[in-house]
């Protein structure tokens, strides 16, 4: 991802350290409040719990802390997920620890679009950002707007449009939705998939507006179904459009198991398109 960086840049912008990763979100933060805009990344997101004194004590807080008068615009960068035989301790997506904390915003691009533009918004925002890629995403085709390319924070993208049932995906369960809606449509049951990109903030009224449109939410992420962001998802649904809905909404997420190294195990860990399919079969009977 930095390759070509320090060359076009040169060795005071683009800064190789240590695997320290408390010391270079530390360092992040400091050079933030000094009035640098600096891009901090992570190996593995796993990893970010041995930073998570400095973006949680310190950047998430500063600039309340101190009435507007200090900014911490750093971005901690950082691939998450599994799927590639990482195991236990380098395969999983830890999002929902982010967006806990206030003071923190979170990004979860799925496409290389989005990639693009949501972190050229989060290196101009004035507020710290968790910007959290899927490795397995990395190797995704897809067009990119040459030049100027920003997106904004807080507004989801329809990536299908569908009648039957809202399937709200983050990360490669966009991709899964889209394979899965496919096979929904040669049945007549069309999927509606709503990417968020940002979780923090979470743009709340697009979902709502397919819920009450289709009266059927799913919402599907690799992270761990206990204490995920698909069930704060669901709970603002509820509590907002409870009336709407056809069916009870469903969360579809991986196992609260640690990842598998077997590549078998670990596929069944995951939520896959076929249970996609499975799942909104039953939403909509």
């Amino acid at each position: 991802m930095t390759r070509g960086l320090v060359e076009e840049f040169g060795p005071e912008r683009v800064r190789d350290t240590p695997i320290s990763e408390e010391a270079i979100a530390a360092l992040g933060v400091g050079a933030a409040m000094a009035g640098a805009r600096p891009v901090v990344e992570f190996m593995y997101a796993d990893f970010m719990a041995l930073a998570m004194e400095p973006i949680v004590n310190q950047a998430a807080k500063i600039r309340y802390m101190f009435g507007g008068k200090a900014r911490v615009p750093v971005v901690f960068r950082a691939q998450e997920g599994a799927g590639r035989g990482n195991a236990a301790q380098h395969s999983q997506s830890l999002e929902a620890w982010f967006c806990h904390i206030p003071g923190l915003k979170v990004v979860t691009p799925s496409t290389p679009a989005d990639a693009k533009g949501l972190l050229v918004t989060a290196i101009r925002d004035d507020n710290p950002v968790v910007f959290l890629e899927h490795k397995l995403l990395y190797n995704t085709k897809g067009p990119v707007p040459a030049g100027e390319h920003a997106v904004p924070f807080g507004a989801a993208d329809i990536k299908r449009a569908g009648r039957h049932v809202t399937c709200v995906g983050i990360h490669t369960m966009v991709h899964k939705a889209l394979a899965a809606a496919e096979t929904l449509a040669r049945e007549g049951i069309e999927l509606e998939v709503v990417d968020p990109r940002t979780l923090v903030p979470l743009d709340i009224e697009t979902i709502l507006a397919s819920v009450r449109k289709t009266g059927r939410l799913l919402v599907t992420h690799e992270a761990y179904e206990r204490g995920g962001v698909a069930g704060e998802i669901i709970a603002q649904v509820v509590a907002a459009a409870f009336d709407w809905l056809d069916a009870p909404p469903v969360r579809l997420c991986g196992r609260n198991v640690p990842i598998p190294y077997n590549g078998a195990l670990e596929m069944a860990a995951l939520p896959q398109a076929d249970d996609i399919v499975v799942a909104a079969r039953q939403l909509v009977a």
